[in-house]
């Protein structure tokens, strides 16, 4: 081997695994959001009819609409509309609302998305605290208890919230808690510019609605795997040697089930941050889902195309962070190749 080669290997060998690996995951990552742009852009383009007419309504003069599709910059080309809305939104200027142009206003996207986000960020966020603990704590029980009664409900259980549409599961938890007990209120509604977490009561159904929809799979993933460490060898033996129970069953056990099921943790995470536009619209919580619905109806291409950048922009973040908690649970992924 030359000194030149040998030099190299050496410098191949002294970076990090993990560094080395996000750093690949990180232009993988960044790959994925630019298809993610250019599909997402190309989708809106390709909806029909005139995007200024469709925000100005069927009484628009036709003046008012070629004014309306040059302020917009429909009089452009397509390929530097792209380049000039992907640019602004790596340097956070996300545009400005189609929808307030045609009312003589000038309201950016980010002003009219931020406190929408916000409320979303929060109703997911309080999903998710809940979600994590209780798909680990359910599924490593039914693991212990895997063959009795506890184990055949909570299989059951989850098998039932899987197959209920988010819009289902809110109506029956709507008619319960409210038609039938009059405990909750049916809607979540914030006024503008207000802190959900005020109003902790008109969450509660929102946040249960989400959690249902998105246990069932965590659960039955960290059961899985719970189950096959239970009865590895070196569970036996930690046994064996006097080890407490409980520390066996978390360090040991827990520990090597959670590898495997990180990567469906992820996917209900994923799930929160898509399922948040079903259930926004069943309680009509005002957050980013919401904000969506109302852009694609009222054709505020801007927005349309910068919340679903956002989301794509989350999705891809959540799986990059679940590919390194993997390589960081598993020490064999650390080691120089």
């Amino acid at each position: 081997m030359t000194a030149l080669a040998e030099r190299r290997a050496i410098e191949r060998r002294s970076v990090s695994p993990v560094v080395g690996f996000l750093g690949r995951r990180l232009l993988g990552a960044l790959a994925a959001l630019l298809a993610a742009s250019v599909l997402i852009f190309a989708a809106v383009q390709v909806l029909p009819g005139n995007a200024a007419s469709a925000v100005l309504g069927r009484d628009a003069t036709p003046q008012a609409i070629q004014i309306l599709s040059k302020q917009m910059g429909l009089d452009r080309p397509a390929v530097t509309r792209y380049f000039d809305w992907l640019g602004g939104f790596v340097h956070g200027d996300l545009g400005v609302s189609s929808v307030a142009l045609a009312q003589g206003q000038h309201t950016t996207v980010s002003s009219l998305i931020s406190s929408p986000l916000k409320n979303s960020a929060i109703l997911a966020g309080l999903a998710a605290l809940l979600m994590i603990p209780l798909s680990l704590g359910l599924g490593a029980l039914a693991a212990i208890r895997a063959g009795k009664p506890t184990d055949h409900v909570i299989s059951i259980g989850s098998l039932v919230s899987i197959s209920a549409p988010e819009f289902v599961t809110g109506s029956l938890l709507v008619a319960l808690f409210f038609v039938g007990l009059h405990w909750l209120p049916p809607v979540a509604i914030v006024p503008p510019g207000a802190d959900p977490l005020a109003t902790p009561k008109e969450l509660i159904l929102p946040v249960v609605t989400l959690l249902f929809a998105s246990l069932a799979a965590g659960i039955r993933m960290v059961r899985a795997g719970m189950y096959e460490a239970l009865q590895t060898e070196y569970v036996q033996a930690a046994r064996l040697n006097g080890l407490a129970e409980k520390r066996v069953l978390i360090r040991y056990a827990l520990r090597n089930a959670l590898a495997p099921s990180v990567q469906v943790l992820a996917q209900n995470l994923q799930y929160l941050v898509g399922g948040v536009i079903v259930v926004e619209t069943v309680f009509a919580y005002p957050g980013i889902g919401s904000q969506l619905v109302s852009a694609v109806q009222n054709r505020d291409l801007t927005a349309v195309q910068s919340i679903a950048m956002l989301i794509a922009v989350v999705y891809v973040l959540i799986n990059v962070l679940a590919d390194l908690i993997v390589m960081l649970l598993i020490p064999k992924l650390r080691e120089p190749a």
